[in-house]
């Protein structure tokens, strides 16, 4: 059954009855359904989760998955300086800025946070160390170093490029090399290792829109595992041989949970869009996830028979352009984004299924393609239990921060 087959609208539209829309609203009862079933395999394999802000960008509802995780939850992985040093701040212990920085300011604003943190920063290249030791010494800290590794398949070499491109270390001799750069200096020190499989944990296994390419997808994939696997598993025996074992080895994402426990060499794994299901990940294999995210519009036009226009609404997910990173309008059931438009800016139309009627000032339910991206665009989450509000979650807009720009 389709997740969106489960998604009752109804009662979402019950508990925003007075609310102002636009608004975007989390199920609490669908989060923690997802908290449990994301987490109930690391339990098992004796793994940790980080759980990643960016698919998150509300600081109360990082607490409430870090609550529900209990002792599984490690920490945060941040995705800017500023992000890390405001959870530093706010008493979070364990950050893993997961994205190189060379801005002195930057460098600066995690050298503090190790005052009271372990806000480790992620690096892949040698250039990159100058502004992090210096920010150290000049605040009398130390700052962790995770390697970032380059996880993708090259099934007949450098040619065939199968994955994301972030860090340029692949070799075991460039990672002991870089790793003893690493603790060379004395404001520094190795911390861990992080490698991000993105063919395997972000890549869904099933589109609608070129059904032929479903097969190869999965083919990929599971040419891939093992080449992840071996990849990790030499990096890491080198660094061991070369007396540099790392204190932590991360990886993973929510659409790899199931292989990533069983990689003996991961300590963590991340996680962070899962928990509010983007509808993304209603095409992963193996992910059995609750709708916990949505957005309401309000229906202002009505220009044609059988099409309404809604205020706003065109709010993509990131990642290369196309139809799949466009949010999904879900309630009424069957409602569909007209393909001349799509989703704009100031307003989306809409076109109705057969029998289904909307007056104007009804509201029309939608979900985005991904978690994080929606919170830049509300002041905060309405919290839904049921038919009911029992609470609200400010975004970092709402706060008044724009950590990722």
């Amino acid at each position: 059954m389709p997740v969106t087959s489960r998604f009752d609208g109804d009662r979402f539209i019950r508990a925003l009855s007075g609310v102002p829309l636009p608004a975007a609203l989390v199920d609490l009862d669908a989060l923690e359904v997802n908290i449990d079933r994301l987490l109930a395999p690391l339990r098992a394999a004796g793994k940790r989760v980080r759980i990643a802000s960016k698919s998150v960008r509300s600081p109360a509802l990082m607490q409430r998955i870090a609550e529900r995780g209990g002792d599984l939850v490690i920490g945060y992985m941040t995705a800017s300086a500023s992000e890390t040093a405001y959870y530093a701040e706010h008493g979070v212990h364990d950050l893993l800025l997961a994205y190189p920085t060379l801005q002195p300011s930057d460098a600066a604003l995690v050298a503090r946070a190790n005052r009271t943190a372990c806000a480790a920063v992620v690096i892949d290249d040698p250039a990159q160390l100058a502004p992090l030791a210096d920010a150290a010494r000049s605040a009398s800290t130390t700052i962790p170093i995770v390697l970032d590794i380059d996880m993708s398949w090259r099934p007949v070499g450098p040619s065939v490029h199968v994955g994301v491109r972030r860090s340029p270390l692949r070799e075991p001799a460039e990672v002991v090399a870089l790793a003893r750069r690493v603790v060379s200096h004395p404001t520094l020190r190795l911390h861990g290792i992080l490698g991000y499989e993105a063919q395997l944990a972000g890549l869904p296994d099933r589109t609608h829109a070129r059904r032929w390419i479903n097969p190869l997808v999965r083919a990929l994939k599971r040419g891939s595992q093992p080449a992840v696997a071996d990849q990790r598993k030499r990096l890491l025996a080198a660094l061991v041989d070369a007396d540099l074992s790392p204190t932590i080895v991360n990886g993973g994402g929510t659409g790899s949970v199931a292989f990533s426990c069983t990689d003996p060499t991961l300590t963590e794994i991340t996680i962070g869009s899962g928990f509010l299901a983007g509808h993304l990940f209603d095409r992963y294999a193996g992910l059995s996830l609750e709708p916990a995210l949505a957005f309401a519009l309000q229906v202002t036009r009505r220009p044609t028979a059988g099409v309404v226009t809604c205020f706003g609404g065109g709010w993509p997910a990131s990642g290369a352009a196309g139809a799949d990173r466009l949010p999904l309008p879900v309630w009424p059931r069957g409602a569909t984004l007209l393909a001349a438009e799509g989703a704009g800016e100031v307003q989306t139309p809409i076109a109705l299924p057969r029998g289904t009627e909307l007056a104007l000032g009804d509201t029309v339910l939608f979900r985005p393609a991904k978690s994080g991206e929606l919170a830049e665009r509300v002041a905060e989450y309405v919290l839904i239990r049921g038919d009911q509000i029992v609470g609200r979650a400010p975004t970092y807009r709402g706060l008044g921060h724009a950590f990722l720009g």
